[in-house]
């Protein structure tokens, strides 16, 4: 459990907040396809005397998420086009792979050697279309991210609201790479009643200077928070609880309002 000192302003008030929790949800089963997430983290939120509460936000892998809608796919079973072929050439990819990449993207951002950068069918841009190999058991299994990743986040929100009678935000969350930055981070894929943009413009700075362009990507901080205590390897922590900040409750959101237009976009 990692604890944070809190500074919230909202409506121009600045309200104090003892501190943020970010929980670790332990001793969680290996996903399996058809497993009920939201039932799994309630049970074991339970078990570690951290149970759900009201307006906790709880962010989950797009691993665990894929692997329990099924979305898991065995590359000895892929036929690579021409067109994977081609790309696999340049790239240095299994074609195998960079078929079911094919199969995920709406759009290429870039090609280069090792690297290919899309847009998803659902509107996500990352590395490989977010097909994934780590935490997956099988050498030629990979987990393409899912297929709506809202829904997942709306499906597992109204399954803890059922179990728990507590109205909580869902994230889910992906590790990507960030231009001109080392390293990778969490950020949100999917969300579900949490606004994932905070928009300060209009609001004043400590010196009374009217914000103009501040607009902060709430949903991406706290995939990123959470991120602390899951980790990236083999900590088989699939799941996280954040508890004790302040955040807009919202309906009918969407992920992809953290994706940069690409009339906006410098870079593409």
């Amino acid at each position: 459990m990692l604890p944070f000192n809190s500074n919230i302003r909202e409506r121009g008030e600045v309200r104090f907040v003892d501190s943020v929790k970010v929980i670790a949800v332990e001793n969680l089963p290996l996903i399996k396809n058809g497993d009920n997430i939201g039932q799994l983290i309630v049970d074991a939120a339970k078990k570690q005397n951290t149970p759900i509460q009201e307006k906790d936000v709880i962010v989950v892998t797009h691993i665990a998420v894929s692997k329990a809608e099924g979305n898991v796919i065995n590359l000895d079973q892929i036929t690579p086009s021409e067109r994977a072929k081609e790309i696999a050439q340049k790239t240095g990819k299994d074609p195998a792979l960079v078929e079911v990449i094919l199969r995920e993207t709406k759009d290429f951002v870039r090609i280069g050697q090792n690297s290919i950068i899309t847009e998803t069918k659902s509107g996500v841009i990352c590395a490989n279309a977010g097909v994934d190999r780590s935490n997956i058991l099988g050498e030629r299994n990979v987990a393409p991210l899912p297929k709506d990743p809202n829904a997942s986040a709306r499906n597992i929100r109204q399954e803890i609201k059922r179990l728990t009678g507590a109205d909580v935000a869902v994230i889910i969350s992906d590790t990507h790479g960030r231009p001109f930055r080392m390293g990778e981070i969490n950020v949100a894929i999917g969300v579900a009643g949490i606004k994932p943009i905070r928009d300060r413009r209009g609001e004043k700075d400590l010196f009374g200077y009217v914000l103009k362009v501040k607009q902060t990507a709430i949903a991406d901080e706290l995939s990123s928070a959470a991120e602390l205590v899951i980790g990236q390897a083999s900590e088989g922590i699939p799941a996280a609880i954040i508890r004790g900040y302040s955040y807009q409750i919202a309906e009918n959101v969407s992920a992809t309002d953290l994706t940069r237009p690409i009339e906006r976009d410098l870079f593409r």
